[in-house]
């Protein structure tokens, strides 16, 4: 504990040095600025391999401030590993900040894979930990190319890809990281949030910036910005149902919600369980019941 301490200590408020923060205030103020625009800059080593939200992290770092409070979460949940050990390391570089697991407590949320159920407000700040930034990589290896495709706005490439999946399954089936197309012209990748959390970024309250440390790319949706889901006319985008083999939409069966997305789980006796990926949400929802 007292090593700890000492080596607390040398750390500046937020770890990285103020350049590296400054560099990426400037960063996030171009992306702000071009909605969906991938800016690159210079990715900081990290204590934590490449691929464990160094971006998010790095963004999280330089725009948080003493006074703030901070909410992290994995896959919708506070308590995974991936979300405790950011949180401890963001806690022992950052001191004064607060942290909480309500949702509408946070000034800052950093995430990976989920957007919270309840609707964020005006003064929040959502950051998403993203592994691959470009949309584009799975139809142009090139990147030199795929920057003329992306500032041409020339998505046919990947409407194709989309195509040939209908023309094989019948449906568009990418389950996460749907390609979504910001203020009428890029296209990004939205993170690997499930199609539930896509619609969300349409004219959202909140300020929602997403960071790939990897690839060393930073991109935004600003706060009321229009956010459509690729798709087309007879096959629309739609967002995972729930629906049982009645024909009922399932419900959680810790809280009993029916509205939002649900994790699947196998229980020790071999049958499946389904619970709110949310756990905030679900928190509150038993709240409720039990008020």
């Amino acid at each position: 504990m007292t090593a700890m301490r000492q080596a607390k200590a040398v750390y500046p408020f937020g770890f990285l040095d103020e350049y590296a923060k400054k560099e990426v205030r400037r960063t996030v103020l171009k992306a702000i600025a071009i909605p969906g625009y991938q800016v690159p800059y210079s990715s900081r080593e990290m204590p934590m391999g490449r691929g464990f939200g160094t971006g998010g992290l790095q963004l999280t770092l330089s725009l948080i401030g003493s006074n703030d409070t901070l909410k992290v979460i994995d896959q919708g949940s506070d308590d995974s590993v991936n979300a405790v050990n950011l949180r401890s390391f963001i806690e022992m570089t950052c001191e004064g900040i607060n942290t909480t697991d309500v949702t509408d407590e946070a000034d800052l949320i950093q995430s990976r894979h989920r957007i919270p159920e309840k609707p964020l407000r005006e003064d929040q700040l959502i950051i998403l930990q993203v592994p691959y930034p470009d949309p584009l990589v799975v139809v142009e290896p090139s990147e030199d190319k795929r920057k003329v495709m992306h500032g041409e706005a020339d998505y046919s490439r990947l409407l194709v890809k989309l195509y040939e999946d209908i023309v094989q399954f019948d449906e568009i089936t990418i389950s996460h990281r749907y390609p979504t197309r910001i203020n009428h012209h890029y296209i990004i990748d939205p993170s690997p949030i499930p199609r539930w959390d896509v619609p969300k970024l349409h004219q959202s309250k909140a300020l929602i910036l997403l960071g790939a440390g990897r690839e060393k790319k930073i991109y935004a949706v600003p706060p009321y910005t229009d956010a459509e889901p690729l798709a087309f006319d007879d096959v629309p985008f739609r967002v995972e149902n729930f629906i049982d083999q009645h024909g009922k939409r399932r419900a959680c069966d810790r809280c009993g919600d029916t509205t939002s997305f649900l994790d699947e789980f196998t229980s020790s006796d071999g049958n499946k369980v389904y619970q709110c990926s949310d756990s905030d949400w679900c928190r509150e929802q038993l709240q409720k019941k039990g008020a």
